[in-house]
């Protein structure tokens, strides 16, 4: 589903986020994106609530960045088939919504985003556990 291409060591670069990525694996580094679109989400409904709009714009921006040439850039539409272009349109889905909370002022709306993210963010942390289960199931220790 993600295309070697679309390296996401790179599209993490460009977003700004920091810590871990010249180690970290594959899908690793789609954690770190979807933590960093979270916790940028978080500083702008903190900045919303502290009337700081220029932070919050750029917060907001952090996030769409990440969302837009982080995760949606990883996908490979050609391999991924139905289930990337759905991920295609949730990232674009989200990416407007984000737009549109920057322009209202609506902590509403991003908390809707983060919800989104949350879910993602949650299975992604799944698959990396079952990639981690030995044959029967059982997680491996070391």
């Amino acid at each position: 589903m993600f295309a070697a291409l679309n390296n996401p060591i790179i599209a993490y670069q460009r977003t700004g986020v920091e810590s871990g990525v010249d180690s970290a694996d594959p899908h690793k580094l789609i954690l770190m994106l979807f933590e960093g679109a979270q916790q940028a989400l978080a500083k702008a409904k903190l900045h919303i609530q502290h009337n700081e709009i220029a932070a919050k714009g750029e917060m907001i921006s952090k996030a769409i960045m990440i969302i837009d040439h982080g995760l949606k850039a990883s996908l490979d539409i050609n391999a991924g088939g139905d289930m990337a272009n759905q991920l295609f349109s949730l990232y674009e889905y989200m990416t407007n919504r984000l737009l549109t909370a920057n322009l209202q002022n609506d902590v509403q709306i991003i908390n809707e985003v983060n919800g989104l993210l949350s879910e993602l963010h949650g299975a992604w942390i799944t698959i990396g556990q079952k990639k981690l289960a030995d044959p029967i199931g059982q997680p491996v220790t070391n």
